[in-house]
């Protein structure tokens, strides 16, 4: 380890380290909430509730159905669904009957599910319906089985689950038409499952639990693998982090977190679901976070102490005319992940609710939490924040040696939250992984006198110009800030005379703001290099279903 000046700055009562070794496994810490909170509501989803104790019951039918398919031990399972309680059962099946979890994007083309469904070599899927017609159009050239096929309306009861079925099918037309002869049905599963008994495999901490699929933002998506000790430790450096705050929480009221981020994506997995098991939670599942005034209508109806999100989702709900409408009172974590959350966004929404965004970060490779602001933190620090308990991070040169103080650098991380490497893929894993067990994540950071970390940027992301590096995260956060603004990217473009140029695409929240204004804007806040030689407009960004932006497509589109 090296000095660690960041454990000065923790709140009081966050530990320096945690032990992750009191679960043998993911299984043994469901297994202990799913009989110490049987009776508290484990997910809300459209106005249904679902326990703990229906969660484990419903999970241990389908792990006795997966089993009866006759799956080895550690073959992979893949989940392709959007928040809707299924999900959280299926990862609990199965991890329980032995086998991988597979998350994957429900928005991906046949082509990207292909190619994950091959990589992983996932064995079977479970599925909603509305995607089926993309695994249709792919699955003759997977390893894929079985099929085990959700519908939105299986856990609501039976007059409500119609009715919401039909509305999805016929009325919004959500469900293509797709043909997956051999797909049995969720509700089927479960039936045929509850006449079998699961066979309890012995999971151990080295184990994995988890495959999951890095954005592709950098090339070929390829498989994190995440074993079961990982995800207890980062669920468990979480709880630690989240405890100064959530212990404010008032006697007698349920701990409850909102889940708008896909339970795909590793942030919402580990830091939304698992954490709300180990926590015994309530956890509103909100399946389509787009869709903003559907999001406020349901937060209505609610109390609630967390909400992890993008900057994007914290911006859209803030400028929403229906944000009041909502009692943020009892909100104790807003947590800020992803990507970087921008200052105007993180004022705004301070201003608008009394909790400041702690802006996290992690990836998929650290399962994912690696740093983060305080929770005790009153105010917006435009950092990443401090190093997790048992985390170390230093910044390191091209070549892998320590940065000198004061210097940029690459982030590497070191924690029993890092990956085991990537699945089947030992070159691109000594590419990241140091010989001392480092993950270098590709970001560029700087690290001050108290151990707080910043993002200067990604390595590719960085703009050269005239041989000056120029940050798009320095001239988005500054951009941000100028009234009428709603969202902005900078990415480099090809110039003639400085080999690169800075290109800022904006979306309009005043559409009175020009070119002019803008021009005037930069002119007064940033260096001469760093001023967009090249600025557009346009309705909206090219977002990943989590809401990063997607600077690459701005890029291709000069």
């Amino acid at each position: 380890m090296t000095s660690r000046p960041w454990l000065k700055a923790y709140s009081p009562g966050v530990p320096a380290e945690i032990d992750a070794s009191i679960y043998p496994s993911l299984v043994a810490l469901m297994e202990e909430s799913f009989g110490k909170y049987a009776d508290r509501t484990a997910y809300s989803f459209m106005g249904k509730d679902l326990s703990f104790g229906q969660t484990d019951r419903l999970s241990l039918q389908l792990a006795a159905y997966l089993q009866g398919l006759g799956l080895a031990r550690g073959d992979r399972v893949a989940i392709m669904m959007p928040n809707v309680p299924q999900y959280p059962v299926a990862v609990a099946a199965i991890l329980r009957a032995g086998y991988v979890v597979v998350n994957v994007n429900p928005l991906y083309t046949p082509r990207e599910l292909e190619h994950q469904l091959k990589d992983s070599g996932a064995k079977a899927i479970v599925i909603i319906e509305n995607f089926a017609r993309t695994l249709d159009q792919c699955i003759a050239a997977t390893p894929v089985k079985y099929v085990v096929l959700c519908s939105m309306g299986d856990l609501l009861g039976g007059v409500k689950g119609a009715l919401v079925n039909y509305v999805v099918r016929k009325v919004k037309k959500l469900v293509p038409p797709f043909s997956l002869p051999g797909a049995v049905k969720f509700r089927q599963a479960l039936a045929q499952g509850s006449r079998g008994t699961v066979k309890k495999p012995e999971i151990k901490p080295d184990d994995v639990a988890v495959l999951q699929y890095t954005g592709g933002t950098t090339g070929v998506s390829k498989g994190a693998v995440l074993l079961h000790r990982n995800i207890v430790a980062n669920l468990l450096q979480s709880e630690a982090w989240n405890e100064p705050v959530m212990k404010r929480i008032p006697e007698g009221q349920q701990p409850t977190g909102v889940c708008a981020l896909p339970l795909y994506h590793i942030f919402a997995f580990t830091v939304g679901m698992m954490l709300s098991m180990r926590m015994g939670a309530k956890l509103i599942l909100i399946p389509n976070p787009r869709d903003l005034p559907a999001v406020l209508k349901e937060l209505s109806k609610h109390v609630f102490h967390t909400l992890p999100a993008v900057n994007t989702l914290f911006n859209g709900l803030a400028n929403h005319p229906d944000f009041g409408t909502v009692d943020w009172s009892n909100l104790k974590v807003s947590l800020g992940g992803g990507m970087a959350v921008q200052g105007a966004v993180a004022k705004l929404w301070l201003e608008k609710t009394g909790c400041p965004i702690v802006e996290g970060y992690g990836l998929s490779e650290t399962s994912p939490s690696a740093s983060c602001n305080p929770t005790t933190s009153t105010e917006f620090t435009g950092t990443i924040g401090l190093p997790l308990p048992s985390t170390d991070m230093k910044l390191v040169d091209d070549d892998g040696h320590d940065s000198p103080p004061g210097q940029p650098g690459e982030i590497a991380i070191k924690g029993p939250q890092v990956m085991a490497g990537y699945w089947q893929r030992p070159d691109e894993t000594a590419k990241v992984m140091t010989a001392d067990g480092y993950f270098k994540t590709g970001d560029i950071g700087t690290m001050d006198e108290r151990g707080y970390f910043k993002i200067v940027d990604r390595k590719k992301d960085m703009v050269l110009v005239s041989g000056f590096n120029v940050y798009p995260n320095e001239i988005e956060d500054v951009v941000a800030t100028l009234d009428g603004v709603l969202e902005c990217a900078v990415v480099g473009v090809a110039d003639d005379k400085t080999g690169e140029a800075v290109k800022l695409v904006i979306v309009k929240k005043d559409p009175a703001l020009t070119e002019e204004r803008v021009r005037e804007f930069c002119h007064a806040n940033l260096t001469g290099y760093k001023r967009p030689r090249v600025i557009e407009f346009r309705t909206d960004l090219p977002k990943t279903p989590v809401g990063k932006i997607l600077r690459r497509e701005l890029r291709d589109k000069k």
